[in-house]
């Protein structure tokens, strides 16, 4: 990192997040931004960001895990707000290595029946690159 650049300097989502580089966010509050995915799975794919610029769920402690259920609560609600279906949506996280950019984000895509074939793959439940709310809630829990 060159002298007196930051985490937040460097990274994409944290720019996004500080307003710094443009984005449609569909929402915002104290903790969460939430922006559609510039390369989207299916017609609707949102982002769900974390303000604080946290590296991925694996880096996570037991004290996030309100943090994983307020993504997921509103990436439904966003995803419900923008017309898509709560029942056929896919939700998740990439698993490190195997991620673009290092700043937690949760995936919600929907609907499923319209992924395709390639992102069938990169977004495929349960692997080792992608994996549900459920898997990381479980593992936090794991640590306390």
């Amino acid at each position: 990192m060159a002298e007196g650049n930051t985490i937040r300097d460097q990274c994409i989502f944290c720019k996004i997040v500080d307003g710094k580089e443009p984005n449609n966010i569909v929402h915002q509050d104290e903790e969460l931004v939430v922006f559609p995915d510039r390369r989207p799975a299916a017609p609707h794919h949102y982002l769900v960001v974390s303000r604080e610029h946290l590296r991925d769920a694996k880096s996570l402690g037991s004290q996030h895990k309100k943090l994983i259920e307020n993504q997921v609560r509103v990436g439904l609600e966003v995803l419900q707000d923008q017309g898509g279906n709560t029942d056929t949506a896919r939700l998740g996280y990439h698993w490190p290595p195997f991620h673009t950019v290092s700043h937690l984000h949760l995936h919600v895509i929907a609907p499923e029946a319209e992924m395709g074939f390639i992102a069938r793959g990169i977004f495929k439940k349960d692997s080792f690159w992608f994996v549900s709310p459920e898997f990381v809630l479980e593992r936090l829990s794991e640590k306390s």
